[in-house]
């Protein structure tokens, strides 16, 4: 039975047999809850959050000189009134923006010559105006010189750490070769990769390489330390070895180890200590059933050949008794000299690397060897050749280099959502709020990508273009870096400035120049690939252009590098990105949509709606997943048949379990789809009988749609699909009083309402 729907008493009836539980978000919340985080205009200086604007000052004050005898702190901003309104600035072509101006405090301090401590000398505090800042207008538009702009929201690869292979693309044996990337939001790239002889290697920003083991030693480590990290030891004993007598007649033990013995074919049978039974046979694998067997007979060592112990990599370093002296430095080959000499310094037990399969392989162990290093410092001067060739090496400048590289705030930058991708990878739990890599962030890389070479289960290469790894840099993301770009220019100035001048004169308007800040910004959205003229040619035309999701820009990808992967619809776009809706051309694929119930959250990815369901039955909760979050979960299609109750009538119903579609028992759903047209954009879902039409069509259809142009004497469609009105009403095309009330007075210009309430209210026809 159709429904029957009244719209401004225009009857309407809807024949679909589902109705979406929740409306339709505002379609332009996208850009303006963006734009809103990024200024917090309503919230007050003392309780803004550290996030926009506020994170961008804060990060880069306070400013000291040279000397340190004087610092320019950050107090907090204000905001202040545009001159002209928005329909003014588009008469007289000019920019729609409010000052900003800054509460900057200069301190100058005095230092005690005796006692080296400094004392505060003078305090001046002062507003300085940094310039005009573009406002968005109500319609999520920004107004530069009197045309109308759209920042367009950029998909960008996620901070984080990302590990993948070539594929078997760079050697001609087709061998996969295996690399990890740390990706900051700010600062230089770490790699860390294979080469054909499995040896590891590390490239700092994309320079040369060199061997990972020398950027580790820098950080600190020794080689006993990286050997005890990476891998597992197995114990010798060798309190039955007699000095002085031929080492192939000698008896040799391994201490039983459980963990080290499973799935390995001992060379000498095993046999009970007390019935003298063997329990392992010669060249038998060792499996979990024999082990028991070995644990029930209390066996604690198990016999060895020197044949099986030479060429074994000594695990530790072993020192002489009573002294400092090295007797066998770690990382050293066993013969059957070493061992001699060993017994002969009265060394009763060795502890040897365990390098099989399923564990550490051999790699970083060989990289230790051929990097020829003996200490940390001679690391650091290694490193700083390597990259700064030509440049006289010295300890404080290799170690300043290091620190600025990954450990200072003002170089580097992983950002919350970097933090969050590495700690949800290596399995870490730091604060969000530390956003400098640290020695266990490299380290844990490291081993993962040695688990990961050596096919650990648990071990898999990331899909670099699943949305868990790819989120979106919105309007207000990419002001904060223009911003900080247009600061940490004026910070040199300030820096320069305040060395020059006299501490006792200097004021701050003196110090400061604003000109870098109001550059930057107006370079953006002048010049910038993703501050674009609004596409006006009709009301869905204009929200389709700020929904849109561009992967070209800067520090994203451009038409002739992105390949056949980049482009193609992936399984995680489902309800977060359109399928249908992208150009035609060479930006095929780089250019999409959001869908229509997607929505951003604060780390930048997309979520989409779904419905909870509880032992079968659809419940009325709403929960919003992102792209990693819903992997784990069995989702029903929207269309799954329900009774009256929202009971699944069929016991096995298809869903969606990551990338694969499968029949799942009812009990087993976990969540429902929302509504059939969430996983198209809304130009797509305005196509009545889209699924009808072939993909192509639906393709050009959605895009002609946003070349139509408006009838002069509009007239309702005869078939309409339901979400026209929202696209009218939410694009700002549509004159809406902002209260109830009767139509008093109609000219060209305005329109007067008496309000219900007894105010007058004026709309303005624009």
């Amino acid at each position: 039975m159709p429904s029957t729907l009244e719209n401004r008493h225009r009857i309407r009836k809807s024949f679909g047999s589902l109705t979406a539980p929740i409306k339709v978000p505002h379609l332009l919340k996208v850009q303006l809850d963006s734009f809103e985080r990024f200024l917090q205009r309503d919230v007050p200086p003392d309780q803004r959050e550290d996030k926009g604007l506020e994170a961008v000052f804060r990060s880069v004050f306070p400013v000291s000189d040279f000397s340190g005898s004087s610092t320019l702190e950050y107090v907090h901003y204000r905001l202040g009134d545009p001159k002209y309104s928005v329909e003014e600035c588009r008469v007289r072509g000019v920019t729609f923006a409010c000052p900003v101006r800054a509460a900057l405090r200069l301190i100058v301090w005095e230092k005690d010559t005796e006692s080296d401590v400094k004392h505060i000398r003078d305090i001046k505090e002062q507003d300085i105006y940094l310039g005009e800042l573009p406002l968005m207008t109500p319609t999520g538009s920004f107004i530069i010189n009197g045309t109308e702009r759209v920042i367009v929201c950029q998909m960008h690869k996620s901070p984080g750490v990302v590990f993948t292979h070539d594929k078997g693309n760079s050697h001609s044996s087709g061998k996969l070769l295996y690399s990890a990337r740390v990706i900051p939001q700010r600062g230089s790239w770490l790699d860390f990769e294979f080469d054909a002889k499995d040896v590891l290697y590390v490239r700092i920003d994309r320079r040369r390489k060199f061997h990972a083991t020398v950027l580790l030693r820098a950080l600190g480590f020794t080689e006993d330390q990286l050997l005890k990290y990476f891998y597992q030891f197995e114990k010798l004993d060798l309190s039955d070895v007699k000095p002085g007598e031929d080492p192939e007649a000698q008896s040799y033990y391994r201490v039983f180890d459980p963990e080290i013995i499973l799935d390995q074919r001992p060379q000498l049978p095993i046999a009970d200590p007390k019935t003298g039974e063997v329990l392992v046979k010669s060249g038998q694998r060792i499996n979990k059933r024999l082990l028991k067997k070995l644990e029930n007979a209390k066996v604690k060592r198990l016999n060895a050949t020197l044949h099986e112990l030479k060429g074994r990599i000594v695990a530790c370093t072993i020192y002489k008794a009573d002294s400092e002296e090295i007797l066998v430095p770690c990382n050293t080959p066993l013969t059957a000299e070493l061992l001699t000499t060993l017994v002969e310094n009265d060394i009763k037990e060795v502890e040897l690397l365990h390098i099989g399969q399923q564990n550490t392989g051999s790699a970083l162990r060989d990289t230790l060897t051929l990097d020829k290093i003996t200490s940390p410092e001679q690391a650091l001067i290694e490193l700083y050749k390597k990259m700064k060739p030509g440049d006289p090496p010295t300890l404080e400048a290799a170690q300043m280099m290091l620190q600025n590289f990954f450990f200072k705030g003002e170089r580097f930058s992983l950002s919350k959502v970097g933090r969050l991708k590495i700690n949800e990878k290596l399995g870490l739990d730091d604060p969000l709020e530390n956003t400098l890599l640290t020695n266990v962030d490299i380290m844990k890389t490291v081993k993962y990508l040695l688990e990961l070479k050596e096919g650990h289960p648990n071990r898999m290469i990331d899909d670099i273009d699943h949305l868990g790894n790819r989120r979106v840099r919105s309007v207000g993301e990419l002001l904060e870096t223009q911003f900080r770009i247009g600061l940490v220019r004026m910070e040199r100035t300030i820096k320069e400035r305040m060395s020059l001048q006299d501490s006792d004169t200097m004021m701050l308007h003196d110090i400061v120049n604003a000109k870098p800040v109001a550059g930057a910004i107006h370079e953006f959205f002048g010049s910038s690939q993703l501050s674009q003229f609004m596409d006006q040619t009709n009301p869905l035309s204009e929200i389709t252009h700020k929904r849109r999701l561009s992967a070209l820009g800067p520090g994203g990808l451009t038409r002739e590098r992105a390949g056949f992967d980049v482009r193609d619809v992936h399984s995680s776009h489902y309800g977060r990105i359109c399928p249908i809706e992208t150009p035609e051309g060479p930006n095929i694929g780089l250019i999409a949509s959001l869908a229509s119930f997607g929505r951003v959250n604060d780390f930048g990815f997309i979520e989409t709606p779904y419905l909870k369901v509880e032992n079968g039955v659809v419940t009325d909760t709403v929960e919003y997943l992102s792209a990693i979050e819903e992997e784990k979960y069995s989702i029903a299609q929207a269309n799954a048949k329900l009774d009256k109750k929202k009971a699944f009538i069929n016991d096995f119903i298809t869903s969606r379990v990551g990338s694969d579609f499968s029949m799942v028992l009812k009990e087993n759903i976990d969540y429902i789809d929302i509504s059939p047209c969430q996983l198209v954009s809304v130009a797509a879902s305005m196509i009545p009988f889209l699924e009808h039409d072939d993909a192509n069509r639906a393709l050009m259809g959605s895009n002609m749609q946003r070349q139509g142009v408006p009838l002069v004497k509009p007239k309702a469609p005869l078939v309409g699909t339901g979400i026209e009105h929202q696209a009218a009403l939410d694009s700002g095309s549509c004159v809406v009083a902002s209260r109830s009330g009767v139509v008093d007075n109609v000219d060209s210009g305005r329109i007067v309402i008496q309000a219900d309430v007894d105010l007058s209210s004026e709309d303005s026809i624009v």
